[in-house]
């Protein structure tokens, strides 16, 4: 006998013999357990006895995660004792069209001790544990994972703004309709939210264009989770959306406000300063206020023959293949990253940026009209660009827009574009 292991004979066989742990002793009647270790060599046993008590750990694991009345850690943990028991978990009305020996074959797996078979582990061979319900909500869970692509390269800023709109129409679905089981969605519950957001619409509470985001994100989490699970679904959630009126665009600033307002000397001073070196920026370089914020010190390029910045997919994901790009920097954008050669760190991993800008620039009457924000100083210095005659070529490549074409060759130099951007910039 070795005791340091509990290898011990009985009859023919070595058995494991062990102390059944504290831990298990909720869900494992006896105090002592005999675990056969199929073999008359006491060498053999002494090899086989860690893997044993191993498989035995991970057993009375599964059981006690079974332990619960949540129906999914139920579920999971009947899979995970099957698996210990070398078997893959499957329903009861599967486990009944088995072949006879393997039907014999899981019934013998199951430990019986004192005569009595034990229940969890018969749950889970016989597989009579129910699937629980994916509901709505679950689907969500879910969706975050089988659509973890999507997310490689996103910064935490990005991440937040992709998954909220998700989050919204799901939670606005199960306001409506309930956390109905996914498997459970008729098409009258689709045309119940459709209802509701026609409702909304007419009451001038939102745009047809907010209410089929709506029904877009919902959608993708439903077809995910469909697809990625295998569930087989035919999900009634088609010609849904709503004919959508003309699109809102950001009018530019005129030329004259942008030199005569909010170029003024100390117009700005009262913005904070890392505000303000994105807004400056931003004037003679048409970026993305997202794309000037995420510029750092190796990005912002100054010490060379022409001094530019690049927009690349550092700790974040660009808008599209063709955002990656060099800006020759000039004039008040030039002298602005002289003064932030680090970039802007309160905004890097922020989304406040365009409304605090926006407030402080609506607080001191600096919009030339309602409709003007921000962003209108992007539109401006693509009109700008183009009152310049600048070939369509280099505006979408400073812009970052795809070309409605083969793009041919390398495109224009730093120093050809920077030349052309200086007869523009203030």
């Amino acid at each position: 006998m070795a005791k340091g292991l509990g290898v011990t004979r009985r009859g023919d066989t070595f058995h494991l013999r062990k102390r059944v742990p504290a831990r298990y002793r909720d869900i494992e009647g006896r105090d002592t357990v005999w675990i056969s270790l199929h073999t008359d060599s006491e060498s053999v046993a002494k090899s086989k006895a860690d893997r044993a008590w191993s498989q035995m750990i991970e057993a009375w694991e599964a059981k006690l995660a079974g332990d619960t009345e949540d129906a999914e850690a139920r579920f999971a943990a009947a899979q995970e004792l099957a698996r210990v028991r070398g078997f893959r978990y499957l329903d009861v009305g599967k486990v009944a069209k088995l072949p006879f020996e393997a039907l014999i074959e899981r019934v013998e797996a199951v430990t019986a001790p004192a005569g009595q078979p034990d229940k969890a582990e018969v749950a889970a061979l016989m597989g009579t544990v129910p699937e629980p319900q994916l509901t709505v909500s679950k689907a969500l869970e879910t969706y975050w994972t089988l659509a973890r692509e999507k997310t490689f390269g996103k910064s935490e800023d990005q991440l937040r703004r992709w998954k909220n709109p998700r989050i919204k129409a799901v939670t606005n679905f199960i306001a409506v309709v309930g956390d109905k089981g996914v498997d459970n969605i008729t098409r009258d519950d689709m045309l119940d939210f459709r209802q509701y957001w026609l409702d909304r619409i007419e009451g001038g509470e939102v745009t047809a264009n907010s209410a089929n985001k709506d029904l877009i994100h919902l959608g993708d989490v439903l077809k995910t989770v469909n697809k990625m699970k295998r569930l087989g679904l035919d999900l009634p959630i088609s010609d849904l959306s709503f004919k959508e009126g003309e699109k809102r665009t950001r009018p530019p600033f005129s030329t004259d406000w942008i030199r005569a307002k909010l170029l003024a000397p100390g117009a700005l001073d009262d913005l904070n300063a890392d505000a303000r070196g994105v807004f400056l920026g931003m004037v003679n370089t048409g970026y993305r206020p997202s794309e000037g914020c995420a510029l750092t010190a190796d990005t912002i390029r100054l010490d060379c023959d022409v001094p530019h910045i690049s927009i690349e997919p550092e700790g974040r994901q660009l808008k599209s293949q063709y955002a990656r790009r060099l800006i020759p920097l000039t004039g008040v954008s030039l002298e602005a990253f002289k003064q932030f050669r680090e970039g802007f760190p309160r905004y890097r991993d922020s989304a406040t940026l365009s409304a605090t800008v926006n407030k402080f620039l609506r607080g001191k009457g600096l919009l030339e009209t309602p409709a003007h924000s921000m962003y209108s100083l992007r539109h401006s210095f693509e009109d700008r660009m183009l009152a310049a005659g600048i070939d369509d070529r280099i505006r979408r490549d400073v812009f970052g827009h795809r070309l409605d074409r083969e793009r041919y060759g390398a495109g224009a130099s730093l120093a050809h574009v920077r030349d052309l951007l200086a007869g523009l910039a203030f």
